[in-house]
């Protein structure tokens, strides 16, 4: 018998392993986010209760979701409707039970999961409360985890998954992997959340820290969970690709004080080789699927082009400009637009940079967004016109939330207003 506090641990490592699969398969049974997510919990609670006292059973899996069905027969028993569920539950049951090995629920899973993940991430719930719901019903994190990763008040997480639940349940969606029109739309939903979470902690929006390395792991394990899933997607293959190159560099993203380090200064004997060996591997299964490249699998075809640059010097920005040039062709923004200019600055010369971000000024949708002013700053101070670009950095610096990223835009106005006065 283990000690309870070494049990305790020893369950809830299960539980970060196992609860997305077990909550999948009881929301393929009972059809309902909610109620397969209460059913988990019940079975945890269960196993914290009985584990530390009877041992750790051989498939721990199978008992929590044994005891999870157990549950869900007596609320059903209870209530005295849904006899065909009733009924279902106990074939399940019986079928898991008398079966030697686990090869029906092992047949079952990946459905399962991905039938959870089109859940989660259905586009009937808005951003903020698909990030959250997959987030806590996929990735197994908790609501205060998921608050302190976004730096949101528990209560504003837990009232976003308790909604995200009720507009599922209200809006009768079904637990089910969708198919044709519908599993495209669909799909872009589940790649849009993963990215979101990602990108939160690439480059945080606000806080003390540029980089939240954790929410970058959650994102790439959903990514790699859903690359298994769907292997016949190349988007999928194109955002897991992406997401492993970008997170090679998170070690270099950031100096020994916590500042934020930009690309172009990166020690890049610091970027993860490992990852980014990955992150080829999953770009070129993309292009093995065939097809004209999405927006995801250009976007890390672009990553891939700094990956493959020992020096800052020897990037092809050329080319960066050019598969810019694609992406905002499939999938035209402002944003995009202010990407591209920023490789046409690199590749041509910031004056034709800069003409391109000029053209992007009068845009309503970047009026408060702080990396056009800092573009433009950079693309001015290198043509010599620190006054302007001065004025440009403590512009961006105004608008950004984020601390780190605010104290070194301040800092490249104080230089930009040092090389005036020299000047």
């Amino acid at each position: 018998m283990k000690p309870v506090s070494e049990a305790h641990r020893t369950v809830e490592a299960i539980w970060r392993i196992e609860s997305a699969r077990l909550i999948a398969g009881l929301a393929r049974v009972v059809g309902d986010i909610g109620t397969a997510e209460e059913l988990a919990q019940d079975a945890l609670v269960a196993a914290l209760e009985q584990w530390p006292t009877e041992g750790v059973p051989e498939r721990p899996s199978a008992w929590l979701m044994g005891t999870a069905k157990h549950r869900a027969i007596d609320n059903i028993r209870r209530l005295k409707t849904l006899e065909r569920k009733y009924e279902e539950i106990g074939r399940d049951m019986e079928r898991a039970q008398e079966s030697s090995d686990l090869t029906l629920i092992d047949e079952e899973v990946g459905d399962d999961l991905l039938g959870l993940i089109f859940m989660a991430c259905h586009p009937v719930l808005s951003k903020d409360a698909r990030v959250a719901l997959t987030l806590r019903v996929v990735g197994g994190l908790t609501t205060e985890e998921i608050a302190r990763a976004f730096l949101v008040p528990v209560s504003t997480i837990a009232q976003r998954v308790v909604r995200a639940k009720r507009t599922l349940t209200e809006a009768h969606v079904r637990f089910e992997v969708p198919g044709g029109a519908e599993r495209e739309a669909r799909l872009a939903s589940v790649l849009e959340v993963i990215y979101l979470i990602f990108n939160e902690g690439y480059s945080a929006t606000a806080g003390e820290e540029w980089v939240r390395p954790a929410l970058c792991e959650d994102a790439l394990r959903l990514g790699r969970i859903l690359a298994e899933l769907t292997p016949t997607e190349p988007e999928v293959h194109g955002l897991v690709a992406l997401m492993e190159i970008q997170a090679s560099r998170l070690r270099a993203r950031v100096g020994p004080s916590g500042e934020p380090v930009l690309l172009l200064d990166q020690e890049r004997a610091l970027w993860d080789r490992l990852l980014i060996r990955r992150g080829f591997a999953a770009l070129e299964r993309a292009e093995r699927l065939g097809g004209a490249m999405g927006p995801y699998a250009l976007q890390a075809a672009i990553a891939a082009c700094h990956a493959r640059a020992t020096k800052a010097a020897e990037t092809d920005w050329p080319r960066i400009a050019a598969l810019y040039d694609a992406v905002a062709q499939l999938v035209p923004s402002p944003v995009v637009e202010l990407n591209r200019a920023v490789a046409v600055g690199m590749a041509f010369g910031p004056a034709a940079g800069l003409d391109l971000v000029d053209t992007l000024v009068p845009e309503p949708s970047l009026k408060a967004y702080y990396l056009l002013p800092a573009v433009r700053g950079d693309l001015l101070r290198k043509l010599g016109r620190s006054g302007e670009a001065r004025a440009e950095f403590e512009r961006a610096a105004s608008l950004t939330q984020n601390v780190r990223e605010r104290e070194l835009l301040q800092r490249r106005a104080a230089e930009c207003a040092a090389e005036s006065m020299a000047g």
